[in-house]
């Protein structure tokens, strides 16, 4: 059974950062493209960043480009997202998942990880 168990979120100002934390169980992060997602309050749930299982190409979106960087820790199973430059937009909860191209590709979801951009 695959299990997703976000962490790092915190109340940050702006220009600060974060890392967040993504803990995989039930697959092997090296064999799937893994991504993260956000959802801010009243919006739909939108794609931030992926990275491809082959050989770890990044992608990310137009909002977050040259700001986050994704990577992950095959030994410790596990996908990071580094925030930097972080602005009150970025406000959201953030959650991990397998993905393909820039869509979640598994239905579960995990508890996500709330990351607040304020003064």
């Amino acid at each position: 059974q695959v299990q997703l168990v976000e962490s790092g979120g915190d109340l940050v100002q702006p220009g600060g950062s974060l890392r967040l934390s993504c803990a995989v169980s039930g697959l092997t992060v090296n064999s799937y493209s893994m991504g993260w997602f956000r959802q801010a309050p009243g919006k739909e749930r939108e794609f931030v960043a992926g990275i491809s299982w082959i050989i770890g190409n990044r992608y990310y979106a137009d909002s977050v480009k040259g700001r986050f960087t994704i990577s992950r820790d095959n030994a410790e199973n596990s996908v990071y997202l580094q925030m930097n430059s972080l602005r009150p937009e970025d406000t959201a909860i953030y959650y991990c998942n397998i993905v393909q191209g820039a869509s979640p590709a598994f239905t579960s979801w995990g508890q996500g990880t709330q990351v607040t951009v304020s003064s």
